[in-house]
């Protein structure tokens, strides 16, 4: 198994930037991609951004491209979104996710940190 804890949500105003943090534990060895994805109220969750553990190859939604940014620390297994020019509508609960596969699903989740961005 493993745990994904995200931090670094909070308060922005609009075309300001926040930088999330997600560290993994546990079965590390077994993660070949990690990923980005939110949800806001009464929506469904969205992917935000992906990338490759070991090639890493990175990915975005077109909602957040060239405004967003995915990096990983490998000796601190530990994942990145660096956001900036932050919009309304990007208020959400931001969910960091693993998977054991490049091709595959998505298999382990956060808890979520919570994205406000102020108008």
């Amino acid at each position: 198994q493993v745990q994904l804890v995200e931090s670094g949500g909070g308060l922005v105003q609009a075309g300001g930037s926040l930088r999330l943090s997600c560290a993994a534990s546990g079965n590390t060895l077994s993660i070949a991609k990690m990923g980005w994805f939110r949800q806001a109220p009464g929506k469904e969750r969205d992917f935000v951004a992906h990338i490759n553990w070991n090639g890493r190859s990175t990915y975005y939604a077109d909602s957040v491209k060239g405004r967003f940014t995915i990096s990983a620390d490998n000796a601190k297994n530990t994942v990145y979104l660096q956001m900036n020019s932050l919009k309304p509508e990007d208020t959400a609960v931001y969910y960091c996710a693993a998977g054991a596969t490049s091709w595959g699903r998505y298999t382990y989740w956060g808890q979520g940190t919570q994205v406000t961005v102020s108008s």
